[in-house]
């Protein structure tokens, strides 16, 4: 996890990771964190193959031990405007320029940003990396969160279950109930008339 980190020892390293690429309702969430290389967090891996109850407890370890992290949202609207990928490297790019401190080189999951910052780009990062994992579990449980809010707001879709993914239980919602302001139009297309 630690082996592109090694790579720049001595450098301030900003991780970059999203969530919430492939729903069918709500943001993606993307995150960029800093985090001290003399006080490792036990236990960061990519959030996927973390329990929600450990992304929690690290989440809560993350942000305390941060040097500087950020989260931004990117709404359904502007998915639906300019495409995820699109929407996602935008999110990005805001969430490193929203850092209070300024890195020397950026590790990116598998995406590449406009920026000046020299940036590594690495497939499965979230895996790979730290500091992208660190924001893997950022983006992960900000979204989470997030959706379990929306939920209370449209019960009806089972948001706190599912987080907005095409599942069987939200295809059938959307299919009774039609779509809700928090819908990404380009991505429910082919499931209602």
């Amino acid at each position: 996890m630690l082996d592109y980190e090694k790579k720049f020892g001595g450098k301030i390293i900003a991780g970059i990771d999203e969530a919430g690429r492939g729903p069918l309702a709500g943001p993606v969430v993307c995150a960029c964190a800093v985090m001290p290389m003399d006080n490792i967090i036990e236990g960061i891996n990519d959030s996927k193959k973390l329990s929600a109850k450990k992304r929690e407890e690290l989440y809560e370890k993350i942000i305390e031990t941060a040097i500087s992290y950020s989260i931004v949202e990117v709404d359904e609207k502007t998915i639906d405007e300019i495409n995820i990928l699109q929407a996602t490297r935008l999110g990005m790019k805001k969430a490193l320029e929203s850092l209070s401190v300024k890195p020397d080189v950026v590790l990116i999951d598998a995406v590449k940003i406009d920026t000046d910052l020299p940036q590594e780009n690495i497939i499965k990062g979230d895996a790979l990396s730290y500091n992208i994992a660190v924001a893997s579990i950022l983006a992960k449980v900000h979204r989470d969160r997030l959706m379990v809010k929306l939920d209370e707001k449209y019960p009806q879709y089972g948001f706190a279950k599912h987080k907005g993914y095409g599942t069987k239980l939200h295809i059938e919602a959307l299919k009774k109930y039609g779509k809700c302001e928090i819908h990404r139009d380009s991505f429910i297309k082919n499931f209602i008339n």
